[in-house]
């Protein structure tokens, strides 16, 4: 759990040195029983990897994408990807480390993607896409102004790239928020 004496959170953009180190924070969150040590386990639904090293490096060079890596105390400890999409932004690949979680990190480096997808782009709106199994996942972004579209895309049976499913009824669904200007800063 975070403490009081917690050093201030850094962001800054992956490199390609950050590869493995984000691959494990990935895998870490959603799969495996390290996942189970977060709410964000994705291990009853799936198995086998979240992400690997190829996946990572390519959301870090592609262009108009950043994976925001964010630290604390010199240790990575979550990250996100941004993408542009024109007037839009997509919100991806986001984990935080299970010892961490539950302690408002999350809230946080939501928050400085948002901004950074408004200030950086001009996006008005950020995507994400979500397992509509998640219904705990979907409530959390719903408190943070995300809304459900109904839009949903299949989830991809048959590639072990995004892992092993557990069940047959897997699929997508499409949340946005709108990135109206900022407010004023609440404690």
């Amino acid at each position: 759990m975070e403490t009081a004496t917690a050093g201030p959170l850094t962001f800054r953009d992956a490199s390609d040195a950050d590869v493995d180190t984000l691959v494990r924070l990935i895998q870490s969150a959603y799969r495996g029983d390290s996942s189970r040590a977060g709410w964000t386990t994705e291990a009853d639904i799936l198995q086998g990897r979240r992400t690997d090293p190829e996946g990572v490096l390519e959301v870090i060079k592609s262009p108009g994408s950043r994976l925001l890596t964010v630290e604390r105390d010199g240790r990575v400890v979550a990250c996100c990807q941004l993408e542009h999409r024109g007037d839009h932004a997509y919100f991806g690949m986001f984990a935080v480390s299970p010892a961490l979680q539950g302690a408002g990190l999350g809230k946080a480096v939501m928050a400085e993607a948002e901004r950074r997808a408004r200030e950086d782009w001009g996006a008005k709106e950020m995507h994400m896409t979500v397992i509509t199994v998640r219904e705990d996942l979907i409530a959390w972004y719903e408190r943070r102004g995300y809304r459900r579209t109904g839009r949903t895309s299949p989830f991809p049976y048959g590639d072990e790239r995004f892992g092993i499913p557990q069940r047959d009824d897997l699929e997508f669904e499409l949340l946005v928020k709108e990135l109206g200007q900022p407010g004023p800063a609440t404690p």
